[in-house]
């Protein structure tokens, strides 16, 4: 029974042969169906991956930079229009350090200071007046520290040189420089650049090429760069171009607004690789051309911005004054003739200046309480509207109480002149009398006296193309009740403040028989070879033209009789306006601090230009007919001499 019992318990063969089959066959189902599920995820849920994947190791891919355009300034002679380049493209050589190579990085360090630094230095110091060695000694100190910061790393292959952008014949002295020694001493006439090497010049033939000048550890690499021949002329109009991550950028100025059309457009080229890595397969290539950026030509005049920028240089350190602006409008189209401000910086070595403030444009960024030259306004405004006329009358007793304000207001020359008595409205500009411009904005009303300054445009950015502007601040002229304070205290141009590019445009509108034009630095944009001129643009008409006659005449009066004299030149009628402005400061006006302002027309019978000259806290002189008066007359008297403007005036 037993055995019985063992016999029925064991399985059948055929049942255990039966079992394994369906374990193999269920193994080879997982096994298909996981390759199944791999073949799915590989060609179609990764197949883009894999597909990318392939062309990186198949197919050469990369963008093609296009070439920036350029930036001209203009010149006429002989009524033909020529160009200069004020922003082009150069190659440039950009310095390196490979530190795992470099023998003796102290040493190294040393001749980068001798011939790169100390030059520098020497200079400035002897600009500074100033020979302290402690101060040299602290300068090299922290240099030399900073260059062994990059070449002492060892095992590093690439440490970039900051600030070595170089011009070719500056890398051939450099290099001629760290290869020299007593016995072999060499100049860059002895060597020359073939590609990215340097080579001994006229050494070698066919059977023994030209030696290369090794220095170990430094290199460098040839790359087309932004360049500006004509250095710190123009800075603040052109901005510069800075380069980051792989990419260029323009800043500040004509750089910034422009750079889209300055820049251009990428190309690129896509190519297989043949059997070997370095092997293109030329027939197959996909290949798009980059789209060199657009060229501006500038309304700029050459000549006249030079000119302008020397002189006003030379004014600011005359007059130790803290800056300077000058401006040059063509009155009747708006057109930029000339723009400049000091302080400046070189575009080239943006990188070195003392405070980036200096990269703004200071005619357009900012803001100052005008002074006299405003009432040129306000007298234009009174005259308009039929209120007065140069023959008005009124007593002037030398200071005026406002309702609602505490302290009279009186005129600048109160305590030595005392009151003027009766005077007509030429006096008034002639004096530059305070009393006068209350007088005139009284009797047109605070109101219409503040619609017509937002007229002129003062309180909005004129929409000039050259970036970040400054829309000054009327804020106490605006709404529908305007305090009478405060229309008297701007009446005389105080209380508001404005940039000079705005306060240039009322004097625009008059010279220009009361047409305001909208201000413009590009006449023509060159693409593709096709040129785009710009038109000049009507803004309003904000005075009549016989208000804006009567007004230049009575400008000539201030030139004439008043506190202009000095803007005379012989042969023309000159007409134009001072300005001198206390600063404002906390609780008040500062008693040190002012702003000389002129801004005059010639000739005032046909204007050939409008000009604004400006210096910032002038140390020497009291009042502007000392400081941006003989600047204006400078640049003016250069003016009509190159534009060669006949004379008219006998007496």
């Amino acid at each position: 029974m037993w055995r019985d019992s063992k016999n029925n318990s064991r399985p059948e063969k055929n049942q255990i042969n039966s079992s394994r089959w369906r374990l193999v066959v269920a193994i080879i189902f997982l096994l298909l169906g996981a390759l199944i599920y791999k073949l799915f995820l590989l060609q179609i849920r990764q197949c883009d991956f894999y597909t990318a994947l392939a062309a990186s190791q198949q197919q050469i891919s990369g963008q093609l930079a296009p070439e920036r355009g350029q930036i001209f300034f203009t010149e006429t002679v002989n009524g033909q229009e020529k160009l200069y380049p004020v922003a082009t493209n150069k190659d440039f050589a950009l310095l390196y350090a490979v530190p795992k190579d470099v023998i003796d990085p102290a040493d190294l360090a040393e001749k980068f200071y001798e011939f790169f630094d100390r030059p520098l230095l020497e200079e400035e110091l002897k600009a500074q007046g100033s020979s302290t060695p402690l101060i040299a000694t602290t300068t090299k100190e922290k240099t030399l520290a900073d260059y062994l910061k990059r070449l002492d790393k060892p095992g590093d292959v690439y440490e970039p040189l900051e600030n070595k952008k170089l011009d070719k014949t500056v890398l051939l002295k450099l290099f001629a420089f760290l290869s020299s020694s007593t016995s072999t001493p060499l100049t860059a006439e002895d060597l020359e650049i073939k590609g990215e090497k340097v080579f001994y010049k006229n050494v070698g033939d066919a059977d023994n090429p030209a030696q290369e000048v090794r220095i170990p550890g430094i290199g460098f690499r040839s790359e087309k760069m932004r360049y500006y021949p004509e250095n710190e002329i123009g800075a603040h109009l052109l901005g510069f171009v800075s380069y980051a991550d792989n990419d260029s950028q323009g800043k500040y100025g004509l750089e910034e607004f422009f750079n889209d059309e300055l820049f251009g457009q990428y190309g690129s080229l896509k190519s297989e690789k043949g059997g070997q890595s370095d092997m293109l397969i030329v027939n197959d290539r996909e290949y798009v051309k980059p789209v060199d950026g657009a060229d501006l030509v500038l309304t700029i005049d050459r000549n006249v911005q030079f000119v302008a920028c020397e002189k006003l240089q030379a004014a600011v350190e005359k007059h130790d004054a803290d800056g300077g602006s000058v401006i040059v409008m063509d009155p009747k189209t708006g057109a930029l003739i000339a723009m400049c401000s000091v302080p400046d910086f070189d575009p080239n070595n943006y990188k070195n200046v003392a405070d980036i403030g200096d990269y703004n444009n200071p005619t357009l960024l900012y803001q100052y309480e005008p002074g006299s030259v405003f009432k040129v306004v306000t007298m234009s405004i009174a005259i308009d509207q039929g209120k007065v006329n140069p023959a008005t009358t009124y007593y002037d007793e030398g200071q005026i109480m406002i309702n609602g304000w505490p302290k009279p207001i009186k005129n600048s020359d109160f305590s030595t002149h005392g009151p003027h008595g009766l005077v007509d409205m030429n006096a008034v500009l002639e004096n530059s009398l305070n009393t006068g411009a209350i007088f005139a904005m009284r009797q047109v009303g605070p109101k219409v006296f503040a619609d017509y300054v937002h007229n002129y445009g003062f309180g909005e950015r004129t929409g000039v193309e050259l970036g970040a502007e400054s829309p000054g601040n009327i804020g106490n002229l605006l709404g529908n009740k305007v305090k009478e304070i405060d229309a008297a205290t701007a009446s005389f141009g105080q209380g508001i403040a404005v940039t000079p590019l705005q306060m240039i445009m009322p004097y625009q509108a008059i010279a220009n028989r009361g047409i305001l034009m909208k201000p413009y630095v590009v006449k023509a944009i060159i693409k593709n070879g096709q040129r785009e001129e710009i038109l000049p643009k009507q803004v309003r008409q904000v005075i009549s033209g016989k208000t804006a006659d009567t007004v230049a005449a009575m400008l000539v009066n201030v030139v004439e009789r008043g506190h202009s004299k000095r803007a005379y030149i012989e042969g023309y009628y000159i007409g134009g306006k001072t300005g001198t402005a206390q600063v404002a400061a906390a609780g008040g006006y500062s008693t040190d601090n002012y702003i000389h302002t002129f801004i005059g027309i010639a000739p005032i019978n046909e204007p050939v230009f409008v000009m604004l000259t400006k210096i910032d806290n002038p140390k020497d002189v009291d009042f502007a007919e000392g400081s941006v008066v003989p600047l204006w007359k400078d640049i003016a008297d250069f003016m009509l001499k190159y534009y060669r403007v006949p004379k008219t005036r006998t007496n």
